[in-house]
């Protein structure tokens, strides 16, 4: 299974942890149903669709309400550090919890007692938690974009407030920070950066980048960054390198919106809704290309 820990933004929503199901722009779990608009239930949502889309593994997730104060992500903080151990689980994603890197702390170690070592992927505040608690280099993949990878790159920044606001439109410095980031142990082993042009990196060195499709409007859309992330939670877990995991994430992200032509009023449950023919397209032209070269 893939496992997905996130918030949802309802103070009323408790803790709850089961399979994830696709129920028409909703999702569902452990009897409740959750609208997708932004943030972890994106993430999900478009994770279902791929999944669904390769015959992929179940997606678990572990959820609870929080909207920004702490008290529910530390709820689920405990709940994690006390049975994450009793899952078995071959992706594990942490996406939307308040950062807290004592928490932090306790849940790796509950990870890393895990049957089996899952592949470790970091997205938002978890990722922002691993870097002030030291521990960048546990992680497989992190998911920053370029105001998160400002903030990885600052070594004395205390939280990413004192590093965003500054560097959002400096997108050329993204090898820069990189750079610095990975010089100052910062990073996990490969990231996504997400942004205008999407960069795949592995120890520090960028391998390859991904700019098209591109589309003004995608800029205006919460919840793009989350559904890429989604994607790579799925295509991590089935079976393909990691790079090629990465790119095939990337592409399929930016091809949703060339399938559905958006514009500022687009919502993120129209480019997840075109998931599945973008990834199979892109499987099928790989898999043609794997025959042609005898792979």
């Amino acid at each position: 299974m893939l496992g997905i820990v996130g918030t949802v933004p309802d103070l009323q929503f408790p803790l709850a942890h089961g399979r994830v199901r696709w129920e028409g722009r909703r999702i569902g779990i452990d009897g409740r149903s959750i609208p997708v608009n932004r943030g972890t239930p994106a993430l999900l949502a478009a994770a279902l669709r791929a999944s669904e889309c390769i015959g992929g593994q179940d997606v678990y997730a572990f959820l609870v309400g929080d909207t920004g104060q702490g008290e529910g992500s530390r709820r689920l903080y405990r709940f994690l550090a006390r049975h994450l151990s009793e899952f078995d689980l071959q992706v594990l994603t942490f996406h939307y919890l308040q950062p807290d890197v004592d928490w932090h702390g306790r849940v790796l170690l509950a990870a890393q007692a895990m049957p089996q070592r899952p592949l470790l992927i970091a997205d938002a505040g978890f990722m922002y938690a691993a870097k002030m608690g030291g521990q960048s280099g546990h992680y497989d993949f992190f998911t920053p974009d370029v105001g998160e990878l400002a903030f990885l790159a600052d070594a004395q920044a205390p939280h990413p407030f004192y590093t965003r606001g500054f560097i959002l439109h400096r997108e050329h410095k993204v090898p820069d920070l990189i750079r610095q980031a990975h010089g100052h142990g910062n990073t996990a082993e490969a990231m996504v950066v997400k942004g205008r042009t999407d960069y795949i990196v592995e120890n520090g060195n960028i391998v390859a980048t991904v700019d098209t499709p591109a589309f003004e409007a995608m800029e205006a859309i919460g919840g793009t960054g989350d559904s890429l992330t989604g994607l790579l939670t799925v295509l991590a877990g089935s079976g393909f390198e990691r790079t090629e995991a990465a790119l095939l994430a990337a592409r399929a992200n930016r091809l949703t919106g060339a399938l559905c032509d958006p514009t500022p009023a687009t919502q993120v449950p129209e480019l997840i809704d075109n998931i599945p023919r973008a990834l199979a397209g892109l499987v099928d032209q790989k898999e043609k290309r794997s025959v042609r070269h005898g792979g």
